[in-house]
């Protein structure tokens, strides 16, 4: 995704080795938070932040998975959760110092991956769908309409395994967490069968080759796609027909914090409605927060892009944690199609 960075010069790096205050080390995805929400969180609590970005899920376990990384807080998607919890990297939550978890729309009160909400807090979700230039005529409404000859060199697909195999899947009329050896080669065969229509595997760059014509779709996450809409009014965007996947992110403490109970107070400020709502709105994204919609300008809480009808909800799938076996078999896959 394309993230905002937050920098610090010179002079403010000096003044920070002579900064006493308490310090939190927060590492989260990039453009995922309001500009002003950590200078608030510091300013209420007379603390300081550590704020560092990273892009994908395997970018932070390769960061946090000795346990000796100097972060307190960090951000995984749902299904890196248990793992996380196998690995022994989590803190137990303590629900008693968030109140605001009440706050949390019903879908997210007993997720599937922490059902108790004793390791996680879920902050933002992201689904993957198609953006397309809206000069296609018909436009693209099914993972299928990602195999067209007419949109050869013109169309890009993400740069990850999950989300393409998970593609592949559904345009198979199969789950996205498939575990089965037999599907998921299917789901290969598919993928390398539409390679030599694609541009390129890309993530967020993607974006600007969008806006401006050079490529006609993509398979992306809405969050990004909304910013192409906000930046064109010739974008649209499109959650296949055959389902797609949901990724909810979660707030966590790591094991390794010795600030737990700063830990703690950030997760609440998070939780806070208009905090929640100011992130959302920033990021252009959706929350998990149901007080915060409540509060968010009508025209983003009823944008069909981040904040579908139930209807195009019902085709969401929540993206899950694999099993060992399956996801070695996914990864060779996956090194097989790039390749390929």
């Amino acid at each position: 995704m394309n993230r905002r960075y937050f920098l610090m010069g010179a002079a403010g790096l000096a003044a920070c080795s002579r900064d006493r205050r308490a310090r939190l080390n927060v590492f989260n995805w990039s453009d995922y938070i309001a500009p002003d929400t950590i200078p608030k969180f510091e300013a209420e609590y007379g603390v300081r932040v550590r704020y560092g970005i990273y892009e994908s899920n395997e970018e932070m376990l390769a960061r946090v998975m000795g346990g000796n990384s100097g972060w307190d807080v960090v951000f995984p998607t749902d299904y890196i959760v248990k793992p996380m919890l196998a690995n022994d990297l989590l803190a137990q939550v303590h629900r008693e110092e968030l109140p605001d978890l009440a706050q949390l729309e019903p879908r997210f009160q007993k997720p599937e991956w922490d059902p108790e909400l004793k390791w996680s807090v879920p902050y933002m979700v992201i689904a993957a769908g198609i953006a397309y230039n809206r000069k296609l005529n018909p436009p693209p409404r099914t993972w299928a309409d990602m195999w067209d000859e007419r949109l050869r060199g013109r169309m890009t697909m993400l740069d990850d395994p999950f989300d393409v195999i998970g593609a592949c899947l559904k345009k198979l009329g199969l789950s996205v967490n498939s575990n089965d050896p037999g599907e998921l080669r299917r789901a290969q065969a598919e993928a390398i069968r539409q390679k030599p229509l694609l541009r390129a595997y890309l993530n967020a760059e993607v974006r600007d080759q969008l806006v401006s014509g050079d490529v006609l779709a993509a398979h992306m996450w809405n969050t990004t796609a909304q910013q192409a809409m906000d930046s064109s009014p010739d974008i649209g965007f499109a959650y296949p027909e055959e389902g797609y996947a949901v990724y909810p992110d979660c707030a966590v403490i790591l094991r390794e914090s010795k600030r737990p109970e700063l830990a703690h107070k950030f997760l609440h400020f998070l939780l806070r409605p208009d905090i929640a709502a100011a992130n959302a709105l920033a990021a252009r994204t959706t929350t998990t927060n149901a007080g915060a919609r409540k509060i968010l300008p009508p025209a983003f809480r009823d944008n069909p892009t981040l904040y579908p009808g139930p209807d195009v909800i019902a085709r969401g799938e929540w993206a899950k944690t694999t099993d060992p076996a399956a996801q070695r078999l996914r990864d060779r896959l996956w090194t097989e199609i790039k390749s390929a």
